[in-house]
């Protein structure tokens, strides 16, 4: 007998066969209604979704710590503690790859002497190392001995101060280059100017010899390097192209056989035989008024008053800054055998330097003479001599300086105070 079917509210009402049973009773809840998965038979709300069952919470204890929400793992939201995890504590610490400094030990003054009457501005050694001389504002060059410090001859000629010196290992030649727009050439056996090289249009500021040719280059406020033919006193060449005086300038046997610092901040490096710029190096911001090349390595730095610069040759790339700054205007540089580097400054600064990795090991302070300012504490020029031993200043209160390694001095007595940098600051 076929089942008799109604529709009643949207619901389907089954027969008395059993079926009845499979309609799940959902609670009665007043005052809603049933969507489209639910219907309604005689009263009762069917719901065909079962819902999620809900445990009953649990009473709070009285004096109970605060309940932590549990954290439902289920969940796809990552929280800022997952994405942003410390990965000091899981990453290996690699070793800085900066080069460690050498232990060096300090220098120190161990003789003053005086007898010229004007800043001494520069400084050259004889090759054999038995005497160096110093060019003055005073317009003399003296000669002095390297091992006792006693004068040995006072040469005049300049009508103003020498503000460059360079003695021959060639030849018994020292030249000498001033603020008169002079270049001079001395005979060493006879004391006497046997040649001079005229062309400079202004005072002339620095002056280098070429270590294998019979040249010599002159630069100064004229903006030019002028190169001249050391016997027949001829201009080789005028190096220009700088747009302010030449202060600095270095020699190599090889290419780039000059290099130039100028107060318009740049370096050139020059092709000797063109007589033509081969690169212009512009990382400085301040005049680079001193130049220094390693004896071996084909390296040279450059000093200004922002930084102390390394470079390789013969390209001229950019090695690294010097890992502190000195904070003065720099006017002279020298680098010895053992990788000491000093370098001194117009406020009597002198720092000295671990070359290879550019830490700064000792900053001393010279004293200026009594009776003379404290604003003449300045260093005009310095030079190691031949063994790279003795160092010889040149200073605003007329005096010359000497200084030596501490004999006493041990890597416990002072030890090295090195930070690796971070990270390398390219300009």
């Amino acid at each position: 007998m076929p089942v008799p079917s109604t529709r009643e509210g949207g619901g389907a009402k089954l027969g008395d066969n059993g079926l009845q049973s499979l309609r799940v009773p959902a609670p009665e809840q007043p005052g809603t209604n049933a969507g489209s998965a639910s219907g309604k038979v005689g009263g009762k709300q069917l719901a065909l979704v079962p819902a999620r069952v809900q445990p009953p919470a649990a009473a709070p204890i009285v004096g109970a710590a605060p309940a932590v929400p549990a954290v439902d793992r289920t969940s796809t939201a990552i929280t800022a503690a997952d994405r942003y995890q410390p990965s000091a504590a899981v990453m290996k610490r690699l070793p800085s790859k900066w080069p460690k400094p050498v232990w060096h030990p300090p220098w120190v003054n161990y003789r003053v002497i005086s007898g010229h009457l004007g800043w001494v501005r520069s400084i050259a050694f004889d090759p054999g190392n038995e005497w160096f001389c110093t060019g003055s504002a005073d317009r003399t060059i003296k000669i002095w001995d390297s091992g006792t410090g006693q004068l040995k001859l006072t040469l005049t000629g300049h009508i103003e101060q020498v503000r460059g010196l360079a003695v021959s290992a060639r030849h018994p030649y020292m030249f000498s280059a001033g603020d008169d727009k002079q270049v001079k050439c001395w005979d060493l056996e006879y004391n006497k100017v046997i040649r001079s090289y005229h062309g400079h249009l202004s005072g002339v500021y620095c002056l280098a010899l070429h270590p294998t040719l019979d040249i010599l280059m002159t630069g100064g406020r004229d903006s030019v390097c002028r190169v001249w033919d050391m016997r027949t006193k001829a201009q080789v060449f005028a190096l220009s192209g700088h747009e302010n005086t030449v202060c600095s300038v270095i020699t190599q046997a090889t290419d780039p056989q000059v290099v130039t610092g100028s107060h318009d901040t740049t370096i050139k490096l020059w092709d000797l035989a063109a007589g033509k710029t081969m690169s212009t190096l512009t990382f400085h911001k301040k005049s680079v008024r001193a130049l220094a090349m390693h004896p071996f390595e084909h390296t040279f730095t450059s000093a200004s008053a922002d930084n102390i610069k390394k470079f390789r040759l013969p390209k001229g790339e950019f090695l690294h800054n010097m890992l502190s700054q000195q904070r003065t205007i720099v006017n002279c540089m020298s680098i010895n055998e053992d990788n000491v580097m000093v370098s001194a400054g117009d406020n009597g600064s002198m720092w000295f330097w671990d070359y290879k990795s550019g830490h700064n090991f000792q900053q001393a302070q010279t004293i200026v003479q009594p009776g003379s300012l404290d604003s003449e504490a300045g260093i005009y020029a310095l030079s190691f001599d031949q063994t790279g031993s003795r160092l010889i200043t040149c200073e605003a209160d007329k005096t010359i300086k000497f200084w030596k390694e501490d004999e006493s001095a041990t890597p416990e007595t002072h030890p090295i105070h090195f930070r690796p940098p971070k990270e390398m600051r390219r300009f």
